[in-house]
């Protein structure tokens, strides 16, 4: 098929067209790609925010949710310059938020962030009330263990 055919053909324009508006809505929704689970004593949640600078990174507790929220700033390109402009944008920019519920028995007072390599890791301690432990069994002063022969 010649480029004349190529050039002219409405579905690739159409196809185009789509694969802007999905990319504009994808970029709404601000994804972050979050792992969580439990090491020993405690959980934790690594969260993906590649190019966010940390500071500004801003993370609350109320009452039982966790609420993380970043920001990553857009590259600015000088369209008035002959010979420059995007060719492709498909990165997303602008402020993420996440939400977490947070369920009863973790020690909300010991949660510690770290961010490094684009990775923002929360390790949430579970409380000593919520941990197992065994409970010993006292006897009545004076009472006989009878023994089985």
């Amino acid at each position: 098929m010649s480029d004349q055919y190529t050039s002219l053909n409405p579905f690739r324009d159409m196809d185009r067209l789509f694969n802007q508006v999905s990319r504009a809505i994808a970029s709404d929704s601000h994804v972050m790609p979050m792992d969580l689970y439990r090491k020993g004593d405690v959980f934790v949640v690594k969260i993906d925010l590649p190019g966010v600078t940390p500071g500004s990174i801003d993370i609350d507790l109320d009452d039982r949710a966790l609420t993380v929220r970043a920001e990553r700033a857009a590259e600015d390109v000088d369209t008035s310059q002959e010979n420059n402009g995007w060719v492709s944008r498909e990165r997303s920019y602008g402020t993420y938020a996440r939400q977490i519920a947070l369920g009863r028995g973790l020690d909300t007072g010991k949660i510690e962030a770290a961010y490094a390599d684009g990775v923002l890791t929360l390790t949430i301690p579970v409380a000593e009330e919520a941990k197992p432990r065994k409970i010993a069994v006292a006897t009545a002063p004076g009472s006989q263990v009878i023994e089985q022969p």
